[in-house]
Parts: structure tokens; C-alpha cells; sequence
């Protein structure tokens, strides 16, 4: 999974120095990502990546890992 491309969308959507993330990152506690933020996020990643992301899949992405888990698994 493309974790480069990832981050670029984390780094724009949430306006998180590149350093700052990492695979394991917690898009909340180490991002500062509210609820909000996680909405317009995946919807950024399923244009990106051409996937539907499932409202009962929300709650199971808690890390940058799990998102590029989840898009891989798609």
C-alpha cells in the first residue's frame, strides 16, 4: 500500500507535519483528527483510491495502518 500517497491526503486534510506521520499514528490521539476531519478523510481516500468505505468500517480505522490495510483488503 502506497503510504507515501497516504500521508500526502493526511497532511492536506489535516494539516499534520509530514514527520508527524507514521504508520502507526492514531489519526485522533497522535493526529488531532475529529469527527469531522475522519468524515471529509475518507471521503478524500475513496475518491483517491476508488473504494466505498463502509459507515460501520469507520470506528476500525483508528491508525494510518489500518487505513492502508483496509484499502488494500478493498
Amino acid at each position: 500500500m502506497n503510504f507515501e500517497k497516504i500521508a500526502d491526503i493526511l497532511e492536506e486534510e489535516l494539516g499534520v507535519e509530514r514527520e508527524n506521520i507514521k504508520a502507526e499514528s492514531k489519526l485522533k490521539a497522535d493526529l488531532g483528527a475529529d469527527s469531522l476531519d475522519l468524515f471529509e478523510l475518507i471521503s478524500k481516500l475513496e475518491d483517491e483510491f476508488d473504494i466505498t468505505v463502509e459507515e460501520e468500517d469507520y470506528e476500525k480505522l483508528v491508525t494510518v495502518q489500518d487505513i492502508m490495510n483496509y484499502i488494500e483488503n478493498k
